[in-house]
């Protein structure tokens, strides 16, 4: 469905990936971990197009992606939901569901697309006609997938989506992930949880300096020593 391979991409003079190369599945739920500052986030900037490799290929569905917009990249039906949430505090939890659907045309399907996010996110119906910006950050945090998911994402991409939520949250948000992976959502997830990560994932890449250091299915890096003095917190039990 996806293929990096080779990517390069650069901050002005500093380097931020190295040759990256990666791929997904369709049916995939896909992790990538590693540390801040690893270049988590700017993998999934580059494959929405928000920045474009020095050099190297990024191929979706036979589709050339470093030539293509990031409006035409939504419309291909890859999907970010991003690292800090960033809702639209001044609208409300409905009109915030509703911008995920801008591009879309079929109104009867997205009603049916709003009653299945409000099935996942049930506090989202409660809060439908309040202020984003008032919402907590869990609450902030099941928008924004819930926004993400009102595009009908063919490759959804969800940005440390447990970041700054307190563990019950954190509980909630990557059962939802787990649904969505069950229904058949094609999920590439970047998330510093690791253990949380490799609990719901196929298959993980740990990225480290802008490379990738470690691939391999998620129950062989849950027990890989490295995986588990670097990011685990020691050999689990």
């Amino acid at each position: 469905m996806l293929t990096l391979k080779d990517v390069y991409v650069f901050y002005g003079h500093v380097q931020a990936l190295k040759g990256i190369s990666l791929e997904v599945q369709e049916g995939e739920l896909v992790a990538l971990l590693g540390a801040n500052g690893a270049g988590k986030s700017t993998t999934l900037m580059t494959i929405s197009g928000i920045l474009r490799p020095r050099s190297g290929s990024i191929i979706y569905k036979e589709h050339d992606l470093t030539k293509t917009s990031p409006e035409d990249i939504v419309q291909l039906g890859i999907i970010q939901c991003p690292e800090g949430r960033r809702v639209f505090g001044g609208l409300t939890v409905l009109e915030n569901l509703w911008m995920g659907a801008v591009t879309r045309k079929d109104k009867a399907v997205i009603q049916e697309d709003l009653e299945w996010v409000f099935s996942l996110f049930p506090i989202l119906r409660q809060r439908a006609r309040q202020t984003a910006g008032t919402l907590s950050g869990g609450e902030q945090q099941m928008l924004a997938i819930g926004r993400a998911l009102m595009a009908r994402p063919q490759l959804l991409m969800l940005d440390e989506p447990s970041l700054g939520l307190a563990p019950l949250i954190v509980e909630s948000i990557f059962n939802v992930i787990r649904e969505l992976h069950s229904q058949g959502v094609t999920i590439l997830l970047v998330e510093q949880n690791a253990r949380k990560a490799l609990q719901v994932a196929d298959r993980a890449y740990v990225l480290e300096t802008g490379q990738i250091k470690l691939s391999d299915n998620a129950d062989k890096l849950r027990t890989n020593p490295e995986v588990q003095r670097l990011y685990l917190g020691g050999p689990s039990s």
